[in-house]
């Protein structure tokens, strides 16, 4: 796929990921539009030249709602990135059942509400991506990580029934899991940069890659890690 004049939204692309993804998606001359929730992070990328939405992805409403937007804005979609996403960790015996079901209202409804509504475009035209942001969580667990583990595990299932779904309409669905990236994530706001760790770049460089493909064939799951993190 040549990005140049492509709409394509991301999720979450306020900051993190999604912002260094929409900058490099920018910077190649897609249409880029980024959704949020945060109003400060919303007006930034509203500065630095991006069409910025509020839209909580665990609301159908504000989705069907963003949607008729797009719609009426821009007519069509060539891309969704899914990478909205938040993860809150503690052991099982202090695991919240609140905390289980907001995280998966964002990683695992809210992607669904977008892809959905993005299918229906895509299967009209008969063209379309959908790039899923996961994590290596989705592939093993860790101590701590019951609600955040499971909801990218379902992402990983999801992944593959859309998957499964569209390809005879000419939709790719790539599913990208980050190890651990040095962004601001859920509660944990980080003090210093590690450079033996990875950083937004390099899944923003994953993710550009893996949409870049000629679109004969497609990568459908692509695992990133830190070379040698120290």
């Amino acid at each position: 796929m040549d990005v140049k004049d492509k709409i394509i939204v991301v999720t979450g692309g306020t900051a993190g990921i999604g912002y260094t993804t929409a900058l490099k998606l920018k910077e190649k001359g897609a249409k880029v539009i980024v959704t949020g929730r945060d109003e400060n992070k919303l007006t930034h990328a509203k500065e630095k030249g991006f069409d910025a939405q509020k839209c909580d992805v665990s609301s159908e409403e504000e989705v069907l709602a963003f949607y008729d937007y797009l719609k009426s804005e821009y007519g069509y979609l060539d891309v969704l990135i899914n990478n909205a996403g938040f993860g809150k960790f503690s052991m099982l015996t202090d695991l919240k059942a609140e905390d289980l079901e907001s995280i998966f209202a964002t990683n695992v409804k809210g992607a669904m509400l977008m892809a959905r509504e993005a299918a229906k475009i895509f299967k009209e035209k008969d063209y379309g991506a959908i790039v899923n942001i996961s994590s290596t969580a989705g592939l093993k667990g860790f101590p701590g990580g019951s609600a955040y583990v499971a909801s990218k595990w379902a992402l990983k299932g999801m992944t593959e029934c859309w998957r499964a779904e569209l390809r005879k309409y000419n939709v790719r669905v790539i599913l990208i899991n980050p190890s651990e990236v040095q962004t601001d994530f859920g509660e944990k706001v980080r003090d210093t940069i590690n450079p033996t760790k990875l950083m937004a770049e390099d899944i923003a460089f994953a993710t550009v890659g893996a949409l870049e493909m000629n679109d004969r064939g497609f990568i459908t799951e692509l695992t990133v890690f830190a070379t040698n993190p120290k």
